[in-house]
């Protein structure tokens, strides 16, 4: 890919790491780089709240110094309903953290800045190099500068937390033009009283049904005193806001009060290359690290910021641009697995509404729910109970072919 050139100013500044994106991929990747005493610049766009149900498992918190109290609710349960809507209970064993973007990436920004980073809001515009070689990173100041000239700043390296369309992995991976999108919508809405139409504060509905998102599913994410309604679909032609609509009138929030609307893209599968080979590195939504049939991101975002930060550490130590290949090499080795068996998952699962019904008896049984609920709050594979996984191939077989009941 060709590269521009540009002449050094005099007044540059320069910064060891440019974090394009402020989000929990890139806050988190500038906070750690920060505390070790790194240079960088956290630089996002500003004026946007991405459209997030909001879950974190407890081992976020630990992992990532969270205080419980940026937390808006806790779920103990997850509700499943088929097309047919026949609801399914899947209680958890300790709970499900909420947090809402509104106050959770402003925080996470905030922290960065304590830690040393230089936040700035403006929008990403280019990458250059000057006649020296030395990276140039271009952007538009926002915020009371907006109609100031672009500003450059040189970088050793550059950090593309940027989102799912993220123009810093449009400009520098070519595989990047082609990852395939879920489009997601949701309205924050002022929560109902306890009780109306069954609502419950502690609990997570998810909807699996062909009428509210005809290839993924839409959800009802209680965040204490307002409550997250969204859909997410591939389909470009389906009116999220119909389903959106639908189900808050089939639910007994038609009239709450809306408090914002929200709509952004989720990426479908991780890229190939999170790297350009020589000064730029991807993380959380721009590097497709979203969790398939789940659409969870918050966690993995966080995780690759961390993964992006040791690899940008290790170039600005070393200056041999392969350090930046181990973000994604170890995020594979820690998350692949599962990705690869969630995206088979929301492939066979999720095309029709029979097999959803299936699926969403198949989530009553209790080793599926254990299983499955040990693996969402550790971040990790279950390898200690070989006899429940048996158990579980042999009940999804029975599904499969058709032979299992439908309860």
């Amino acid at each position: 890919m060709m590269q521009q050139k540009v002449q050094s100013g005099p007044q540059e500044e320069s910064f060891d790491v440019v974090v394009v994106g402020g989000g929990p991929a890139g806050a988190t990747a500038a906070n750690d780089l920060a505390r070790i005493g790194r240079s960088v610049l956290l630089l996002d766009r500003g004026g946007r709240i991405k459209p997030c149900g909001g879950a974190v498992p407890p081992i976020l918190l630990k992992e990532f110094d969270i205080p419980e109290s940026l937390l808006v609710a806790r779920s103990t349960c997850a509700r499943m309903i088929s097309p047919g809507s026949v609801p399914v209970d899947m209680p958890i064993n300790g709970f499900v953290g909420m947090v809402d973007r509104e106050h959770f990436d402003p925080w996470l920004r905030e922290r960065a800045g304590q830690s040393g980073a230089v936040c700035r809001t403006g929008n990403f515009k280019t990458i250059e190099h000057d006649d020296d070689g030395r990276t140039v990173v271009v952007y538009q100041p926002g915020g009371d500068a907006a109609d100031a000239e672009p500003r450059r700043v040189t970088t050793r390296v550059v950090i593309g937390a940027d989102g799912a369309r993220s123009e810093v992995a449009r400009q520098t991976i070519p595989e990047a033009h082609s990852i395939p999108f879920v489009a997601a919508y949701h309205e924050i809405v002022r929560s109902p009283p306890e009780g109306t139409f069954g609502f419950d504060g502690q609990r997570c509905d998810v909807y699996y049904q062909g009428e509210l998102s005809p290839d993924f599913y839409a959800w009802i994410f209680p965040h204490g005193d307002a409550t997250s309604i969204g859909v997410g679909t591939a389909n470009k032609g389906f009116s999220m806001r119909a389903a959106v609509t639908k189900l808050r009138e089939r639910t007994g929030m038609a009239e709450s009060e809306t408090i914002r609307r929200e709509g952004a893209p989720i990426p479908l599968r991780t890229l190939k290359c999170w790297d350009n080979r020589r000064d730029v590195v991807l993380a959380g939504d721009a590097a497709g690290g979203v969790a398939p049939a789940s659409g969870e991101g918050i966690y993995y975002a966080m995780f690759s910021g961390r993964l992006a930060a040791d690899a940008a550490e290790e170039f600005c130590r070393s200056g041999n641009p392969r350090a930046l290949r181990s973000a994604r090499k170890r995020f594979m080795k820690a998350h692949g697995r599962v990705f690869w068996i969630l995206g088979i998952m929301q492939r066979f699962w999720y095309k029709s509404d029979k097999r959803r019904e299936r699926f969403v008896s198949i989530c009553r049984d209790p080793d599926v729910q254990e299983l499955t609920w040990e693996a969402y709050m550790h971040k990790r594979l279950v390898k200690a109970k070989p006899l429940a996984h048996i158990r579980i191939f042999f009940k999804d077989m029975a599904h499969l072919l058709g032979f299992a009941p439908v309860k």
